[in-house]
């Protein structure tokens, strides 16, 4: 891949499309990120010899258990980015643009910082029992 941004980005969709449909084409990759077919076609074959995806004889794309693991850290970043930005004020518009973006340059330690506040913060507003 060019870069990892760019692979991340890839993982991160097919997770989130097989999560919304079950399955995923390289079309509805094309479609979810605005890209052209050809220009997915090539990076799923990059993503597929680097052991990430595989492809049935279908042209349904599934994670590979590295793949996966890539994606959902990547997702998880994106989440916990967008809501902390969104909790202190940014748009909902401007706080997603800006996760898919930080998430690919965050280090480890600002983003398990990050998390345990945004997991801390979740458990401040939980309802108290009685």
């Amino acid at each position: 891949m060019k870069t990892r941004e760019s692979m991340e980005n890839y993982l991160e969709t097919i997770y989130i499309l097989q999560q919304k449909t079950g399955y995923v084409r390289a079309i509805d990759i094309a479609t979810e990120l605005g890209f052209s077919k050809p220009s997915v076609s090539n990076a799923m074959k990059k993503l597929r010899a680097e052991g990430y995806i595989t492809v049935t004889d279908r042209s349904k794309i599934s994670l590979t258990e590295a793949g996966r693991k890539v994606a959902e850290a990547t997702y998880e970043r994106h989440c916990v980015i967008a809501a902390s930005l969104m909790r202190i004020g940014v748009s909902e518009k401007t706080a997603l643009e800006d996760a898919c973006r930080m998430e690919h340059i965050i280090s480890e330690e600002t983003f398990a910082c990050m998390k345990r506040h945004h997991q801390e913060s979740r458990d401040d507003i939980k309802p108290k029992e009685s």
